[in-house]
């Protein structure tokens, strides 16, 4: 018999603790051994006996949510999902807790939570599950942490996208969802200013996804935003998708841009990764290099394969560098990758796929 996921509920809200606690102890595959109203109860109960999955609130009493997972990541890791309310603050704290090692969101409104919980049970469920199998490290202990040395570019503003005349030949597709904020962070701050246009799929709910791009574009030399209707597609400039709504690669002339639109969920995702990646095979061709990393499920797998066929580049995150080694498997298994990189090593491939396709002339 297989064994359960022993889970943890932190939550300060009683309705929460009882919500949650019916929807996870409804899964066959999963178990609540207990909840706790605030970080010190939870630690009490730990070490009564060890979850295999905690469900965290971010603003407790006595310890917030967040000390309390930089605790726990540093003495003794466990995968943790985040319940996080969707408010632009909350949006901020919650990458926060990425950064952390927090491995799934869940999202909350302030108002109607166990109405809102209760319809998105499966995601709840699905989120426990995916954090069940992450590969969880520890993360280094800062106490203190040395302001970095600024450059003029802290005053100066990045020029705007509009300022360069370019014309893109190759566009960059990448889709992730378990650990995949980390793995874009780490991705992108290695592309240089003169990069592919990248149009990114990263499993977040709906107003997280703003806050994700912000915190990217401070980190990266590339241009980074949420993607909004007719965004045009240009070298130097990644789009992430927004939240709750799927993002299309389409192309007029030789102009890329992306089409964000409502619709239903695929692969039980919006937005989906198949979707963008379908829509590129479709649009750019062999004009696209198609990256695939960590996450739970097959979401993109199909899309890997139209692209592959379609005649685009494919690439896979490869296990060892994985949190979850789902997505990036299923697209192996069913074909649709021509080769498997380290996380680091994914950057390097992708410009050395796309250099000298496309000319960029700046305006002076």
């Amino acid at each position: 018999m297989k064994k359960k996921i022993k889970v943890l509920v932190v939550d300060d809200s009683a309705v929460v603790r009882q919500t949650l606690s019916e929807i996870l102890s409804s899964n066959p595959e999963i178990e609540v051994i207990g909840t706790a109203a605030d970080p010190f109860i939870a630690a009490a109960k730990m070490r009564l006996d060890a979850p295999d999955v905690i469900t965290l609130d971010i603003e407790m009493p006595r310890m917030d949510g967040i000390t309390f997972l930089h605790k726990i990541m540093t003495q003794h890791p466990i995968p943790v999902v985040v319940c996080s309310s969707l408010t632009v603050e909350g949006a901020e704290t919650t990458l926060r807790a990425l950064e952390y090692g927090a491995v799934e969101i869940i999202s909350k409104p302030r108002l109607g939570t166990k109405q809102f919980l209760n319809e998105s049970k499966i995601r709840i469920c699905d989120a426990v599950k995916s954090a069940a199998v992450a590969r969880i490290k520890p993360i280094p202990l800062r106490p203190y942490t040395i302001p970095p040395k600024l450059t003029a570019d802290a005053v100066i503003a990045k020029p705007p996208v509009n300022a360069m005349i370019q014309t893109t030949e190759k566009v960059v597709v990448v889709g992730a969802s378990t650990g995949g904020t980390e793995a874009l962070r780490v991705f992108l701050e290695a592309m240089p200013p003169d990069a592919p246009g990248i149009v990114i799929v990263q499993h977040m709910p709906e107003n997280f996804t703003a806050a994700f791009a912000k915190r990217l574009d401070n980190l990266c030399r590339v241009f980074v935003k949420e993607a909004e209707n007719n965004d045009t597609v240009i070298r130097g400039k990644a789009l992430i998708a927004p939240g709750n709504r799927h993002t299309l690669l389409k192309r007029s002339g030789t102009r890329y841009y992306v089409e964000v639109k409502e619709g239903p969920l695929v692969c039980r995702h919006r937005p989906s990764v198949d979707v963008l990646f379908r829509s590129a095979a479709r649009y750019a061709g062999e004009n696209t290099v198609g990256v695939i990393m960590t996450g739970m499920g097959d979401d993109g797998a199909k899309g890997m394969i139209e692209m592959k066929n379609a005649g685009a580049y494919t690439i896979a995150q490869d296990e060892a560098t994985s949190v979850v080694f789902g997505m990036p498997n299923e697209a192996i298994k069913v074909g649709g990758v021509a080769k498997i990189l380290s996380l680091e090593g994914i950057a390097g491939e992708v410009m050395r796929m796309t250099m000298g396709y496309a000319k960029t002339t700046t305006k002076v």
